[in-house]
């Protein structure tokens, strides 16, 4: 690649060549010819002074217009690259880290990685899971199908936005497995700035396992697409989603004394419960989100950032998302699995469906100072229209297949401030006036206490939350081959608190939480929607401790937890993560390298089962899980820009007599496996 210094180079060096060349022929006329001497001379000298005003502004490079965005302080704008999130409720952003550390970069699968006390899962990568920290379950208001794959999802308030100074890519690529059985991963980040206030970036993963066992090939694509412009007074983020799984369900395996009592060589043979039921999704959402400031003093210095007058903004946020999900099997290759066969005795080929168009439109009063004690004061409305589809048997006498219609129209407001450096806050509140989900409410609070005891921080967070929704409509409203019902259920009402403290210079941290549900809606024993009609309360305590001695690193988590209706929110009542490692440099800022171990641990409990029909986890009684330790041995090496792994993956099974290796009822985790991967950053 040719640079703008290797241009100004020839640049120059063409004209030096030319000021020779013109010199010579002047001479040469001139000798032939006196008289022309004074007239050449002159020709010369204006075209010297041509050049060298040439030359001068060839290399006066320009200046790159400073970064004034209001959304960011200096010391972000002075940051090479930077990452954040956008609210599509209101004028707000969340700064993000890049993920370029070698620390927890063994953790390559999702459900692990985003987690602070690993999931449950079925085994292999690219199929459902579900957090064991019951503060952490995803609960979603639509499209409730896609929920158990939550980790591995794109979705707009998950978008990743950029700044870079230069062109950023990472790379990274994961293998492990035989070929016959081999999981892959491919991550790809590209980001760009057209302008110090606009650009784009891509984010794209695609994962896939042929399976260890039976009809358990799984393949999960992930598409962002964003643009983004920060400027001084608009602002706007718009951005493509698309998500798609095609997942094989085999039911977990028939006998699950295969995997405990037994060895098999091939665990291919061991006897599966379905073999070809297969379920497959796609999602594709647009957004688009963008505010302008105006403000109320006249300012002289047009690139001074107003992030410290006072200003109003008014905004403007679009999105439309549609999900689409099938679902087949036959009866021949699912033998007993399911009990009903409601409208195909051979076969089920169930279709679901359902989209999302929602505009709101917000504005934001900021009185002085955006991170003064009343920083910034939000309102705006919003309103949505959902539809719904699925097959029914009245589509049989009608040939009607339009799509159920439902609205819904909302307020909402928010405040929040600071105090110099050592408290923050934020209130938010929105309410629904009419609609299928008239009067939900929700109301949420946060402060966050700073301390300094020798210039090292201390944080205190406190949160708390209540919330009143609707059910879900497709807890209420579901007809297919196996599963209907038509409920009536009474709304949901939460209220959660917490208390989180972090040291980070002593790497420790101590939280707690509560969450009390009345009314709460699950999937019971028989995986049908069920609700309880009492209050649920689940509390629970985190504690993480990570000791430094020398280059010995421990670290370690625990999550205590106490639920008092299993049968509705079961939880472990003790989840332990452990990572220790040795870190040390084999060429100093050049190669450092982690060899070590890390694991997961959780007591004994009713554990969930899953429903493939459905793609929902439930809440079984059939047998009590956990109480076996999952290892994997690492070594992490971080050389320049890149970082690469060499993991053997579950190292531990059955060292500790026991190979109950089950986190979901009847799916057996993975069988041992080697697993390398690597990860580059490159710039420009």
């Amino acid at each position: 690649m040719i640079t703008n210094q290797y241009l100004h180079k020839i640049k120059s060096g063409l004209y030096i060549i030319t000021g020779l060349v013109f010199v010579f022929l002047a001479q040469t006329v001139s000798a032939q010819n006196p008289n022309q001497f004074d007239r050449n001379q002159q020709d010369l000298e204006k075209l010297q002074e041509m050049m060298a005003n040439r030359a001068k502004k060839d290399t006066t490079k320009k200046e790159r217009k400073p970064l004034t965005s209001y959304f960011f302080n200096d010391s972000l704008k002075s940051k090479r690259i930077f990452a954040w999130n956008v609210n599509r409720y209101f004028n707000h952003i969340d700064t993000i880290a890049v993920d370029t550390m070698m620390q927890n970069f063994e953790q390559d699968y999702p459900f692990f990685h985003k987690t602070d006390v690993g999931s449950a899962w079925l085994g292999n990568l690219g199929a459902a899971s579900i957090p064991l920290n019951a503060r952490l379950r995803p609960q979603y208001n639509n499209f409730q199908f896609v929920q158990a794959f939550d980790a591995y999802l794109f979705n707009p308030s998950k978008a990743r936005f950029f700044n870079v100074k230069r062109p950023f890519t990472h790379l990274s690529y994961f293998e492990s497995g035989q070929k016959s059985k081999a999981e892959e991963q491919l991550r790809v980040t590209h980001a760009q700035n057209i302008s110090p206030s606009s650009g784009f970036n891509l984010d794209y993963k695609n994962r896939g396992t042929k399976g260890m066992y039976a009809n358990q090939n799984a393949k999960d694509k992930n598409l962002s697409f964003v643009f983004s412009h920060t400027g001084r007074k608009y602002s706007a983020h718009a951005g493509y989603v698309y998500n798609m799984g095609d997942i094989r369900n085999n039911g977990g395996i028939l006998r699950d004394s295969d995997v405990a009592d037994t060895v098999y060589e091939d665990p291919a043979n061991i006897d599966v419960r379905l073999l070809d039921s297969k379920t497959k999704f796609k999602g594709n959402s647009f957004f688009a989100v963008q505010s302008i400031g105006l403000t109320f003093a006249r300012s002289e210095d047009q690139d001074v950032s107003i992030s410290n007058k006072s200003s109003l903004f008014f905004g403007h946020s679009i999105e439309y998302s549609r999900y689409h999900m099938t679902y087949t099997d036959t009866k021949s290759n699912s033998k007993d699995f399911y009990k009903n066969w409601y409208i195909n005795p051979n076969q089920s080929a169930d279709t679901l469906s359902e989209s999302l168009l929602e505009n709101r439109l917000f504005m934001q009063i900021q009185p002085y100072d955006r991170n003064g004690i009343l920083g910034l004061i939000d309102a705006g409305m919003g309103y949505a229209t959902h539809k719904y589809y699925q097959f029914t048997p009245n589509q049989f006498i009608t040939l009607n297949n339009s799509e159920v219609k439902r609205t819904d129209f909302y307020i909402y407001g928010s405040a929040q401030g600071a105090l110099k450096k050592y408290i923050n806050w934020i209130a938010d509140a929105q309410y629904h006036l009419t609609g299928f989900r008239s009067q939900d409410m929700k109301l949420y609070g946060q402060m966050n206490f700073f301390a300094f005891i020798g210039n090292k921080p201390a944080t205190l967070t406190l949160k708390a939350s209540l919330e009143k929704r609707t059910p879900n409509w497709w807890y209420e409203n579901y007809y297919s081959n196996h599963y209907m019902w038509t409920n009536n259920f009474e709304k949901e009402t939460e209220t959660r608190l917490e208390a989180n403290m972090t040291i980070p210079h002593i790497n420790f941290e101590i939280g707690i939480s509560h969450i009390m549900t009345s009314d709460k809606i699950y999937y019971n024993s028989e995986a049908l929607p069920k609700q309880y009609s009492g209050s649920v309360n689940v509390t629970g305590l985190f504690v993480r401790k990570d000791f430094i001695l020398g280059k010995l690193h421990l670290n370690n988590r625990a999550l205590f937890q106490w639920s008092n209706v299993q049968e509705v929110v079961p939880v472990p009542q003790v989840s332990l993560m452990a990572q220790y490692y040795l870190q040390f440099d084999i060429v100093k800022n050049v190669l450092r390298v982690q060899l070590g171990a890390d694991g997961f641990f959780n007591s004994r409990y009713y554990a969930f089962g899953y429903n493939p029909a459905t793609a929902q986890f439930y809440n079984q009684r059939e047998k009590e899980l956990g109480k076996y330790p999952y290892g994997d041995i690492f070594v992490n090496a971080k050389w320049k820009r890149m970082r690469i792994l060499i993991k053997y993956q579950h190292f531990n099974e059955g060292l500790f007599k026991t190979r109950n290796s089950f986190s979901v009822l009847h799916y057996p985790m993975n069988r041992p496996m080697l697993k390398l991967g690597f990860s580059w950053e490159f710039y420009d």
